[in-house]
């Protein structure tokens, strides 16, 4: 998601400072390459031996006859973007005012001078982020066309936004959007159907191709809408709820069974792009017990088909362009493009990615992307695949 870029990491004097290390290591998880810039409230809170071993570099501490900015953030500067994380009110609003006393907001400076890009993700307590102050700043800051990572608003606290929300922003802010302007309905994770107060009937799908693929096309630009099923020990809130509610360009609505996702899909693609079905929709409902039903007797259920979501659509929004998602047993690619090839001419898909059930929970891949015109294959990372599946839906699109 980030190869190949370089990010200048400004750390100021918020209590979040202790995520750096943890931040830094995400961002190099995902290909950047990682400098470390520290106002002195910052070494206070987090030594810059934690950030220079996260980074596998040297830290500026201070501005010197070297003149670090310059070289880090300056006319054709070593870094492709200017990530501060956390910043605190003090430091936006010195940026507004282009007040440079500590070496992260002299970069900020520099750096906005020369056109460089910048992401700013604040962390303060909630009463700082409601100041007139505070807010006329981050406006003036964002007309500037810094990007800002919205914190979460909890326990009184603006707090930071996650690893994952900061490097989308970085992303996207760095990249190319092809998919700007477009909205895109992503489904993901498993749907349950109610046996009893207690019982459910679900898969073993993690949702993380899903939630990849949703946050893939946010990068790339789009508005995305992200049905989610959250049951299991896969769900949602397993993965980090909290962090998906706050990634930039995506919006979660959380279901539970077919019909739900069914329903929320509908509504979502009212005004979508298109559609990229990826969730592992039960294929059965039945009639659930109000009552939990007792344990040892013989049982059986009488399970009825769902409707097939992609159909549903499809019947709904002639139009629409869907991407859908096969996921096999078999473990042949053969009869796995055979199916999904089906798939792809009943449904009028613009391509049909298929995988093994081998994969689920994985966080690696390996899938066939079939196309009226032919098959192609990808192995690696389920972000690589996303990646691949929001550039070939851009492509789409551009038709």
């Amino acid at each position: 998601m980030l190869e190949g870029v370089n990010v200048a990491l400004g750390v100021t004097g918020s209590i979040a400072a202790v995520k750096t290390v943890e931040l830094a290591h995400e961002l190099r998880r995902h290909g950047a390459a990682v400098r470390g810039v520290m106002s002195g409230s910052a070494r206070g809170i987090v030594h810059p031996w934690a950030v220079e071993f996260a980074t596998e570099n040297d830290v500026v501490t201070e501005i010197t006859g070297s003149v670090e900015h310059v070289e880090l953030c300056g006319y054709e500067g070593w870094a492709d973007v200017f990530l501060i994380a956390p910043a605190t009110a003090n430091t936006v609003g010195k940026i507004a005012g282009a007040v440079d006393d500590t070496p992260v907001t002299t970069c900020a400076t520099t750096a906005l001078g020369a056109d460089t890009l910048v992401v700013i993700a604040p962390a303060m307590h909630e009463p700082m982020y409601d100041h007139p102050g505070v807010l006329e700043a981050i406006e003036t800051v964002e007309d500037w066309g810094v990007e800002f990572t919205d914190p979460r608003i909890e326990e009184g606290k603006a707090k930071i936004a996650s690893e994952a929300a900061i490097v989308t922003s970085v992303a996207r802010a760095v990249g190319d959007r092809p998919l700007e302007g477009r909205h895109v309905v992503v489904t993901s994770g498993a749907t349950s159907e109610t046996i009893d107060p207690v019982r459910v009937l679900t898969n073993r799908s993690s949702g993380k191709t899903g939630r990849a693929v949703a946050r893939a096309c946010a990068v790339r630009g789009a508005d995305v809408t992200l049905v989610h099923g959250v049951v299991g020990p896969h769900s949602l809130e397993a993965g980090g709820g909290s962090e998906w509610e706050s990634i930039p360009g995506v919006e979660v609505e959380r279901v539970e069974s077919a019909a739900e996702m069914l329903d929320a899909t509908r509504e979502s693609c009212e005004d979508a792009d298109a559609l990229v079905s990826v969730a592992a929709i039960g294929d059965y409902t039945l009639e659930s017990s109000p009552e939990k039903i007792r344990s040892g007797q013989e049982l059986s259920l009488e399970l009825e088909p769902t409707p097939k979501l992609i159909d549903e659509i499809r019947e709904t929004h002639p139009d629409l362009p869907i991407v859908g998602f096969k996921t096999e047993t078999s473990g042949d690619d053969e009869a796995m493009i055979d199916r999904a090839r089906e798939t792809l001419e009943r449904a009028a898909l613009e391509f049909v990615v298929a995988n093994d059930a081998s994969v689920m929970g994985s966080d690696r891949t390996r899938a066939l992307l079939v196309r009226e015109g032919g098959t192609s294959s990808y192995t690696g990372s389920k972000v690589g695949l996303s990646l691949e599946v929001a550039d070939s839906l851009a492509a789409v699109l551009e038709t």
